[in-house]
């Protein structure tokens, strides 16, 4: 009895899902620059079946990311509306932020590689992630919890820049820096 069309786009889904997870994994820890191969043997298929759902690496990377900036901003309005404070769903919210940016090995170098596929990256985390930190800087301002002036490119851009991590300053002291950060926004009463 030969498969129905539904079985086998399920199926052509799991692969996709299998490879992206696989992906996100293998460029933790090896960056995006990462051999496919790894990534095939990680996700236990064949090197042509990640070729036939990402023809480029430009691909895979964007679509690895899209998915977790997708995830990223989708957590605002859940956090907004299961935290007991704006303030405190804007924290949860930076620090699922913070995780993303210090756990993705070669993000920054992808972002600033010059290749035309992935050009759109940076356009992508503004365009999605900005809106939902704006979201969450505007119940806090409406519940008198964040100092003036304030604005969701400004945070993420300094948020951004104190995840550069080095030889001397590695994730923790990242995580401590933005904590301290998000601290002096808050208004006091």
């Amino acid at each position: 009895m030969p498969e129905t069309v539904g079985v086998r786009q399920a199926q052509a889904q799991r692969t996709r899902g299998g490879v992206l997870a696989a992906a996100a994994a293998v460029f933790v820890d090896q960056g995006v620059q990462a051999p496919i191969r790894d990534i095939a043997e990680r996700a236990g298929v064949g090197v042509g079946t990640i070729y036939r759902h990402f023809p480029t690496r430009a691909d895979l990377v964007t679509a690895v990311y899209r998915h977790q900036i997708d995830t990223c901003a989708a957590l605002a309005p859940r956090l907004l509306e299961d935290s007991a404070s704006p303030f405190t769903a804007l924290t949860r919210w930076v620090d699922a932020f913070v995780e993303f940016l210090v756990t993705k090995h070669g993000l920054g170098a992808a972002l600033g590689s010059g290749d035309a596929g992935l050009e759109n990256l940076h356009s992508l985390m503004l365009d999605t992630l900005v809106p939902a930190c704006a979201t969450l800087l505007d119940a806090c301002a409406a519940a008198d919890e964040l100092s003036p002036g304030i604005t969701a490119y400004t945070l993420m851009r300094a948020i951004g820049n104190l995840c550069i991590t080095g030889p001397d300053y590695e994730q923790a002291d990242a995580k401590h820096m933005v904590a301290t950060l998000l601290a002096g926004c808050r208004r006091r009463a």
